[in-house]
């Protein structure tokens, strides 16, 4: 009964999120050519916002947790565990006083309304991971951005999704952290713990798992002086472990 239920919920939330991807794609081409960045960047918080609150058509909840006040006066990069696609859109939501802007796979550029036309208007870093030049020249470039406007970054430090079924997390590749903070030295880096999004969506978009339970926690900011990009991050990881733990 409870597959069956998967199956019905999920065909009514991907009805509703296809919709949501190609109403707002029209929105965002009409408010970056005629009315600019601000204008594009508003319209995709709110395609995000509709997004992550659709989850509740699923018998789903998202909760959302910040556990300190950030500043907005400096650079911030966001460094968080990777479970699924839908890892992304509350960070957007909820952090969109911070502009984040994410360093994504060069593939998801194209042939996904509403995702691929924000990727390439945002100012995202969209990295070649075949090619390693490449990706660090992308990743410098964001870095420069979120320096010069004091804006946010943010990395999924796995490299990929985790799949295993209890969410136990990859080890967290230090480079294209590294090259952030040789970018953008001002940066203060925030761990991000993300729970519940791998259950939702394990096997791609269907079918998604109702009644599903999922949380992001955005814990205490790390200051990156004093400190190598390997400690950073290496303590980055031991905060979200240590959140995710805690069930």
């Amino acid at each position: 009964m409870k597959k069956l239920l998967d199956y019905i919920l999920s065909c009514v939330y991907l009805i509703y999120f296809g919709l949501v991807l190609c109403i707002f794609h029209v929105a965002q081409a009409v408010a970056f050519n005629l009315f600019g960045r601000p204008a594009h960047k508003k319209t995709v918080d709110w395609m995000n916002a509709c997004i992550a609150y659709g989850w509740y058509l699923t018998g789903s909840t998202i909760h959302f947790n910040q556990q300190t006040s950030l500043p907005t006066d400096r650079p911030i990069i966001f460094i968080a565990n990777h479970q699924s696609m839908f890892d992304i859109s509350p960070i957007i939501w909820f952090m969109r006083r911070h502009t984040p802007t994410f360093v994504s796979k060069v593939e998801l550029a194209h042939g996904i309304p509403g995702v691929s036309y924000n990727l390439r208007k945002s100012g995202a870093a969209l990295i070649d991971r075949k090619d390693p030049k490449q990706a660090i020249v992308e990743i410098a470039r964001l870095g420069k951005l979120i320096q010069q406007h004091n804006l946010s970054a943010v990395i999924f430090p796995e490299g990929t999704r985790t799949r295993s079924a209890t969410g136990e997390m990859r080890p967290f590749v230090t480079g294209g952290v590294a090259t952030l903070l040789k970018r953008a030295p001002n940066s203060l880096v925030v761990p991000i713990a993300i729970r519940g999004t791998g259950h939702f969506n394990p096997k791609g978009l269907f079918p998604l798992t109702s009644f599903s339970r999922m949380s992001w926690t955005v814990l205490s900011g790390i200051e990156p002086a004093g400190r190598t990009p390997d400690e950073v991050v290496q303590q980055s990881r031991e905060a979200i472990g240590s959140e995710l733990r805690k069930g």
